[in-house]
């Protein structure tokens, strides 16, 4: 390293100020001696004297310089990098919530829209309902066919709701209307239990198929809600 001069130390270690202050004390007394009062002179005398300060001390103050140098660089991208991740996080929170705010009022649309569908087809159901309760009766005949039993069902009972019907009448009497069961009393094509039940849909309920159709219809409807229902009952249980 070429010659330096004190004021390149102000960040020297303890050993290298002391070997400074010792050449600059040095330096000192022979200006006095000398009686000289140029200030270049003396600066020029400082900058030959300090050019043999050992090399490893030199190391020291430039290390010194370095380190904190590099300290305060360190300590700024630091800094830079909290600033950084608390942008980022406060951008991430806002998209975060603006997300939720979006699927929150998509899911409440979804459920009004349902409801108002449910709302929709419970009506439907009901005037079907009504519909059916107010069919005109059928002509009575002395007996009647299965298939004419069945056609009696379908213009009674809704479309929807046809098939859930039919499935309890093939368990319950095979589509017998005059079917009994003499061991619990039970009769016709639902099964009324006790089967005078059944008159509240008509006084001719051991002969109308017709009317026992209406009062079984008017059960599953009152019982469970619909004819689909009371068969969902009756795959669990094995009666309704």
């Amino acid at each position: 390293m070429s010659r330096i001069s004190v004021r390149g130390f102000a960040v020297a270690s303890a050993t290298a100020v002391t070997t400074v202050g010792a050449v600059v004390g040095v330096a000192a007394g022979g200006q006095q001696q000398q009686g000289s009062s140029d200030p270049i002179e003396a600066t020029a005398a400082d900058s030959t004297l300090l050019a043999d300060i050992p090399a490893g001390q030199q190391a020291v103050a430039q290390t010194a310089s370095l380190t904190q140098q590099a300290d305060v660089q360190s300590t700024a991208a630091d800094a830079e990098a909290r600033k950084s991740a608390e942008e980022s996080a406060r951008k991430q929170a806002a998209k975060d919530a603006k997300a939720k705010k979006a699927a929150a009022d998509k899911a409440a649309a979804e459920k009004l829209a349902k409801e108002r569908e449910a709302k929709k087809e419970k009506k439907e159901e009901v005037a079907s309902r009504s519909a059916s309760r107010d069919a005109s009766s059928f002509p009575q005949q002395a007996s009647y066919t299965i298939s004419e039993v069945q056609a009696m069902a379908r213009q009674i009972v809704p479309s929807g709701q046809f098939q859930c019907f039919s499935n309890i009448v093939d368990h319950e009497s095979t589509w017998n209307y005059k079917a009994s069961n003499p061991s619990s009393g039970a009769y016709g094509l639902v099964q009324a239990l006790p089967a005078g039940k059944m008159a509240s849909a008509g006084a001719d309920w051991q002969t109308n198929p017709a009317t026992q159709i209406k009062w079984g219809l008017n059960y599953m409807n009152e019982r469970y809600g619909s004819p689909c229902d009371a068969w969902s009952f009756w795959q669990a249980n094995g009666h309704y």
